[in-house]
């Protein structure tokens, strides 16, 4: 069955593509989101977010955010630090005129919040368990073609936005990815510290790779804290395989005393970590955005925080395009032009960092340690980095 629809169509309502949908709706355009999971299959999801400044801001103007608040964690500090050296850097919001540097939330939270917030947008139509199967493109329109409720149906829109990171792209058409492969694995977990968080998330890089600890309990007081311990996949892979003594035992040796020894740990579990962008030649009245689009290594923290940007981006070129032209060539480059520098940036630096932090070359490590404590004094480029951070910029 083939329907046609003038409004736009959403592959994938994660918080990237349900963002997108609201805010679409807010400025009256109508939108079907299809999302593959059931409704509310997300909500006990306990992966951690790092959200910046700017993504909080974001979820403001959406009304989200005060449904959020009393579950997120502030980072008001960002300690930086090398195994092995004295050079340490810290970044504290109070310096920057910010509330916060960053927040850290689950993804379930944030999952539902989205979802109580369309469910009371007229214009959006959220279809769960809603497969996608077939997407592709014409000069006129784009189609998806999905599967729910044991049927195939066709939508065809001026605009079709892939917002869905767990899609495969190499059936479709004009698109192609450009992917390196690291070699290395992020363990996740949560632990509980002897010490409370204060607020202060830390990045420690060792010789094996980098970790960040990031406080997640939203009392100050809290012990609680998600961590990202990356590496190649066989060091990842013992990491695992230890007891949860073993195991806290040797975070504990990597990372140091500063919040005391390390109590407990949750399930520890590991993916693949790679850097790529998707290269588009021409994709008449179809966008990717997010995950679909680049995916990044999460040493920055700034995978997430560009999805959003994404969304906030299409949602700003669409205000200003006239839904006849939706989808056209011009609205597309304009789109592409805008996220354009902030996207390349953030894939540069990402990589940079696990270049020159994630390994043990004799002679690095000295000038490792003296470039954190040179980082540590000049005012300007902390600015730089603090703003890049929080708002793409």
């Amino acid at each position: 069955m083939s329907d046609i629809v003038e409004n736009i169509v959403i592959v994938g309502g994660g918080p990237v593509g349900a963002t997108l949908a609201l805010l679409l709706a807010k400025q009256g355009v109508a939108v079907t989101v299809l999302e593959a999971r059931q409704q509310k299959a997300a909500y006990t999801e306990s992966r951690a977010l790092a959200l910046s400044y700017g993504s909080k801001r974001i979820l403001e103007k959406l009304s989200v955010w005060g449904s959020l608040a009393t579950s997120a964690t502030a980072i008001n500090t960002i300690h930086v630090s090398q195994k092995g050296s004295l050079g340490r850097s810290k970044l504290q919001a109070h310096d920057y005129k910010q509330e916060a540097l960053g927040y850290v939330l689950s993804y379930g939270k944030l999952s539902e919040a989205l979802d109580a917030a369309l469910a009371s947008q007229p214009l959006v139509n959220f279809v769960f368990e809603a497969s996608a199967e077939h997407i592709a493109h014409t000069y006129a329109h784009a189609s998806v073609t999905y599967c729910h409720q044991g049927n195939s149906q066709t939508l065809n829109s001026h605009l079709v936005v892939l917002a869905d990171g767990g899609r495969s792209l190499d059936e479709i058409a004009g698109l192609v990815k450009e992917t390196k492969e690291y070699g290395h694995d992020a363990l996740i977990s949560k632990v509980r510290a002897e010490l409370p968080h204060n607020n202060i998330a830390y990045e420690r890089f060792t010789a094996n790779g980098p970790m960040a600890l990031l406080p997640n309990g939203a009392s100050q007081n809290s012990n609680d804290f998600s961590l990202v311990w990356t590496g190649k996949k066989e060091y990842i892979n013992t990491l695992l395989a230890l007891s949860d003594a073993e195991f806290l035992a040797q975070f504990h040796e990597q990372f140091g005393d500063r919040v005391g020894q390390f109590l407990s740990v949750e399930k520890r579990m590991a993916f693949p970590l790679k850097l790529s962008q998707l290269k588009t030649t021409e994709t008449p009245h179809l966008v990717v955005i997010g995950n679909a689009a680049q995916t990044m290594h999460p040493v920055a923290g700034q995978g997430f925080n560009v999805g959003l940007r994404d969304a906030e981006s299409l949602a700003q070129t669409i205000a200003t395009t006239a839904p006849a032209d939706f989808g056209n060539q011009k609205m597309l480059d304009e789109y592409l032009a805008s996220r354009q520098s902030d996207t390349k940036n953030g894939l540069l630096f990402t990589d940079f960092l696990v270049n020159i932090f994630s390994n043990d070359i004799v002679g690095v490590n000295g000038l490792r340690s003296a470039g954190l404590g040179l980082f540590d004094m000049i005012k300007p480029i902390k600015q730089h980095l603090v703003s890049k951070m929080s708002y793409g910029k």
